[in-house]
């Protein structure tokens, strides 16, 4: 969600493990989430790869409003009709106290394009799952409601490779160099 905290200790290990893993990538461009876990892997990693990071505010995640920080089975609880609508993924759905998923789907979708055609060969996102999830949707042509389809573990790496403006899924939760 949007709350932001910072790494803990095991997120800047693997941090630095990721970073290693990236460098065989060689990314020539860097973009961050403005949150703090994600910038904090972003500096972390972009130090080792020599490159300077460009925060983007459309890869911040969504914002869950009242069920940030909440299990699922105590929203389940409390917001019953709008997990319906959540699970239906109903058009206009929006998490109670917080955004819009069309919102939330038009700022990834801006990011993702921008990404796509950005010069530099190969370009790194710093972000969080549901950001990476709906820009492979947005890149593969999928419709965005598959984006439940893909899960995303932290500090994983998801990789699409752009052939004529459309993307090509080559990887996904790839987190082979991290630490237990």
């Amino acid at each position: 969600g949007s709350t932001d905290i910072s790494l803990d200790a095991a997120g800047r290990r693997q941090a630095t493990a990721l970073g290693g893993l990236l460098k065989t990538f060689r990314p020539g461009r860097c973009y961050s989430s403005p949150l703090q876990r994600a910038l904090e892997t972003a500096q972390s990693v972009a130090a080792l790869l020599e490159l300077r990071v460009e925060v983007d505010p459309d890869l911040r995640e969504a914002d869950f409003g009242l069920w940030e920080g909440k299990s699922f089975e105590e929203i389940e609880r409390t917001y019953p009709e709008a997990v319906s609508e959540w699970a239906a993924l109903a058009k206009d759905f929006a998490f109670p106290g917080g955004e819009c998923m069309r919102d939330f789907v038009k700022r990834v979708r801006r990011a993702a394009d921008r990404m796509a055609t950005d010069p530099a060969d190969v370009v790194l996102a710093v972000t969080h799952g549901g950001v990476v999830r709906v820009a492979i949707c947005h890149l593969l042509g999928l419709p965005y409601r598959n984006y439940v389809l893909f899960g995303m573990r932290p500090a994983s790496l998801a990789s699409i490779e752009m052939f004529d403006g459309k993307g090509v899924l080559t990887e996904i939760n790839n987190s082979c160099c991290l630490p237990e």
